[in-house]
């Protein structure tokens, strides 16, 4: 690598953040589901009870997210709020984290959970505005596919800890709570220590000057302007519907592998092995995106993993047996960081830089609207045809859908 290519020292910290908080995403999909299922189960809830109060716990902190990302995005845009903004994020994520060992009682381990999550996703908002800060619009793609990489590998320092003193609670003399507990600890502090190089550094670089703020009437009133420009920018629109219908896929796809996996006889073991597969592969291969988007546009790149993961949707649908979950584990995560690394700096180039904040809390709605749609079309269609292999239908229907409005999008572009 030649030294125009190495990562200065902002962007290694920007990346840092993903390190950070990808540690929290592994505990939601794995121990935090399973310390929830043991409170409920000491508290006498059914299975149905259980799965139907997370899902609950779900859904409220997605909505909360939904609606103010926008607004808080907006806020952010003023000089000098980011920054502020974003640490008030990661204490309260990280708080919220440590809290989580400490709550007894299954009502009160949710409501701490849905506030840590919100803070969490809204920490996302903030963070991913900020890519156009840290570094320029030719290395957009390069640092974002960096982000992805880093934080896949580097999430699972803590988790793999986490994981091994809960396995092996009792040889260390502890009880399954109390390993809990300090797992959670564990993810809080990793939280907050590894934030810190990008929080001391961040310095907010495109922002709305005072005459632009002035001239605003008020932050939903701003919103509804930006939605009217969106619509008066057939590119950025168009983008936003792309990516709420391929990123659904996405997301299905992950959120639902568990449920392949438990329908082809593996075990609880073999599934989170395979998911470490998923994040070790998707290590390397978000770096070999970072790369070819030197060379190749971030529009071919997001193109081609569009059309991969309908192929791999179209092979999810004649899994039979456990050894080809494990391939569809390995092509996920080939593709899975370059798609997300891909859309953020794709999108980033495209919006106002002042901005940067108020759009990319309209594009977490669409992340957060697709995490609804495919797992319910999904769970709708394979129930009323009485097979799971069905409900990838719908999901493969959502890539081409993405495909084709992405493609638009590009041409809208260039028009």
């Amino acid at each position: 690598m030649n030294t125009k290519d190495k990562l200065t020292a902002l962007e290694k910290k920007w990346i840092l953040y993903d390190v950070a908080n990808s540690a929290f995403t592994l505990l939601i999909s794995t121990i935090i589901p399973l310390y929830f299922n043991s409170l409920a189960e000491t508290a006498g809830l059914t299975d149905v009870e259980y799965l139907a109060r997370w899902g609950y716990a779900i859904s409220v902190s997605t909505l909360i997210v939904a609606f103010s990302g926008p607004v808080l995005g907006a806020f952010s845009d003023k000089a000098g709020r980011k920054k502020p903004l974003f640490a008030a994020t990661i204490f309260i994520g990280a708080a919220g984290c440590l809290a989580l060992g400490l709550a007894r009682q299954w009502l009160l381990f949710l409501v701490v959970f849905v506030v840590a999550r919100v803070a969490y996703s809204l920490s996302l908002v903030l963070y991913d505005s900020m890519l156009s800060d840290v570094t320029t619009e030719a290395r957009m793609d390069t640092v974002s596919s960096h982000g992805y990489a880093w934080g896949y590998i580097g999430s699972c320092v803590p988790f793999i800890l986490c994981l091994l003193l809960v396995l092996n609670a009792d040889r260390f003399g502890l009880a399954t709570s109390t390993a809990m507990m300090i797992s959670f600890a564990v993810v809080a502090v990793w939280w907050v220590v590894v934030s810190m190089p990008l929080l001391r550094s961040y310095r907010q670089m495109h922002f709305l000057s005072d005459n632009e703020i002035a001239a605003e009437p008020g932050i939903l009133s701003q919103l509804g302007e930006t939605l009217k420009d969106m619509v008066r920018k057939p590119k950025i629109l168009l983008f936003l519907l792309s990516f709420f219908f391929y990123i659904d896929g996405v997301y299905t796809i992950i959120d639902m592998s568990t449920a392949y996996g438990s329908a082809l006889g593996l075990n609880s073991t073999d599934l989170l092995l395979a998911l470490l597969v998923t994040q070790f592969v998707a290590f390397p291969s978000a770096l070999i995106m970072g790369r070819l988007s030197r060379s190749v546009s971030s529009e071919k790149l997001i193109t081609v993993c569009i059309c991969a993961y309908f192929c791999i949707a179209c092979f999810a649908f004649f899994l039979a047996h456990a050894w080809q979950f494990w391939v569809l584990a390995i092509c996920v995560g080939m593709f899975q960081g370059g798609i997300q690394a891909l859309s953020r700096s794709h999108f980033t180039k495209i919006i106002p830089p002042e901005r940067s904040g108020e759009y990319f809390g309209f594009m977490d709605i669409c992340g957060k609207g697709a995490a609804f749609l495919g797992t319910i079309l999904m769970s709708f269609v394979s129930q009323v045809t009485g097979r799971i292999s069905f409900g990838i239908i719908p999901i493969a229907l959502f890539f081409l859908l993405g495909l084709v409005l992405f493609r638009l999008s590009i041409a809208q572009d260039r028009a």
